[in-house]
């Protein structure tokens, strides 16, 4: 370790434990409205945004402009022969507010078929990282080489009048969403199929184009992509890619720039890597097992050595929710539909009934039920997207959805500069002895 490393190892540890025994007695004290402990800790519960196209209920779970996800898939329009919601509208609803005709998403599909034209230097820049790069790494560096298209950057580089700030990011977001699936799946390809690409389908709607580029044709794939695309697009505004296109979107960064932005937040293990790091613990699960069917018995001793270990159970437990997600129940539905006698679905299923009693046992843990991403790679793996590295970037995908809707709202209701008040842990010190005031800006 080097002089200067191990001198701040010295004092961040010296703080740690300062600040560990501050909140072990003023944790609940309250700064204005807010304790104590919600300022160090990642600031949950507390309420400080407002996004108008979904809201998520800790017992409930997430509803799209009050509409359950079993409501939306018993009301959103569907494609020819389909039984699983068209995620345009969703969109649509998440935009307007208000649920779409047939006509409606039509529509939609047909705007965004007209802008996916994706230019070629975006494919050339993804052509300049080595095919080893991480899939969201090149994903976000297609999205940052597409910026040169934004509408909303041009304008404001003319002289755009505020008002109509929310003109060119509504444009921009559709432009955006539309390429989406082209980039994402040139990548797949590129990646995993000695860059074999896919031309663009342009009768079909958007997540059955999507699973059209990417190599699979199958109808359920299909389904499964426009399921997929609908649970994943929105989780209130306060998840680290929510949150952050609307933070770096407010300071008028361009919504090609905030969405990126947001993609690199969905990147970490704690928000949307996740969806890789439960299939490939399942996977190591199974080998280390030497069977593809564990016994419940099996997974509990499997699930005790990983937590003995230091590790968490990826997929279970969520910030908020405390009941079992009702994106995992849906995903759990599909299968039950589409692949009952899958060894590797069935195995997600016996860890939801092994896994929730081994972290009730714990009594540290607040929600010990499965979340999203929990069932997700086993759907893919039975049709055999079997590279879960790439799962993140379909969720991206998806999340584009729902954070540029949320940023078109943004700048039509003129929302500002984000910019909370930060303080030190010394002033937070001497606040508590009455010496200071924490005040804000």
């Amino acid at each position: 370790m080097g002089i200067i490393k191990e001198r701040f190892k010295g004092k961040a540890d010296e703080v740690a434990a300062d600040i560990k025994d501050v909140l072990k007695d003023h944790g609940t004290k309250k700064i204005g409205e807010v304790q104590l402990a919600q300022i160090y800790q990642g600031m949950r519960g507390m309420t400080g945004l407002v996004t108008e196209t979904s809201l998520l209920d800790a017992q409930e779970g997430i509803r799209f402009r009050g509409y359950s996800i079993p409501e939306l898939q018993e009301r959103l329009p569907k494609a020819d022969g389909g039984s699983e919601p068209l995620p345009e509208g969703l969109f649509y609803l998440m935009l307007v507010g208000e649920l779409p005709t047939d006509e409606d998403v039509q529509h939609v599909t047909s705007v965004w078929q007209r802008r996916s034209h994706v230019p070629n230097h975006v494919f050339a820049t993804i052509e300049a990282l080595p095919v080893s790069a991480h899939p969201m790494t090149q994903f976000v560096v297609g999205v940052m080489a597409l910026q040169t298209e934004s509408q909303f950057a041009k304008r404001y580089a003319a002289g755009m009048n505020k008002k109509d700030y929310w003109d060119a990011v509504f444009d921009d977001a559709m432009d955006l969403i539309a390429r989406l699936p082209r980039i994402a799946a040139y990548i797949y390809r590129r990646k995993y199929k000695n860059g074999e690409h896919i031309q663009p389908n342009g009768l079909l709607d958007w997540a059955g184009n999507f699973a059209h580029m990417l190599g699979y044709g199958d109808n359920g794939f299909k389904e499964l992509m426009r399921l997929y695309m609908t649970i994943h697009a929105d989780h209130e505004g306060g998840n680290v890619s929510a949150h952050t296109t609307h933070l770096v979107g407010s300071a008028l960064s361009d919504p090609y720039l905030s969405y990126a932005a947001g993609m690199n937040g969905l990147a970490g293990p704690l928000h949307g890597l996740a969806n890789q790091e439960v299939i490939k613990w399942i996977f190591e699960m199974r080998e280390e097992l030497k069977t593809e069917l564990p016994s419940k018995e099996q997974i509990t001793e499997y699930v005790q050595k990983t937590l003995n270990s230091g590790k968490v159970v990826p997929g279970y437990g969520h910030a908020v929710l405390r009941k079992t997600d009702p994106r995992f129940t849906a995903q759990m539905e599909f299968g039950k539909k589409h692949m009952p006698n899958d060894p590797l679905v069935q195995t997600v299923w016996n860890i939801y009934d092994a896994v929730p009693p081994v972290l009730q046992s714990l009594g540290k843990i607040k929600n010990p039920w499965p979340n999203v991403d929990a069932h997700s790679g086993a759907l893919l793996v039975h049709y055999g997207m079997v590279e879960y590295e790439f799962y993140t970037v379909l969720f991206a995908v998806s999340r584009a959805l729902g954070v540029l809707a949320s940023l078109s709202w943004d700048r039509a209701l003129g929302f500002p500069l984000e910019r909370p008040k930060s303080v030190t842990h010394d002033a937070v010190k001497k606040w508590l002895k009455g010496e200071d005031e924490i005040w804000g800006e």
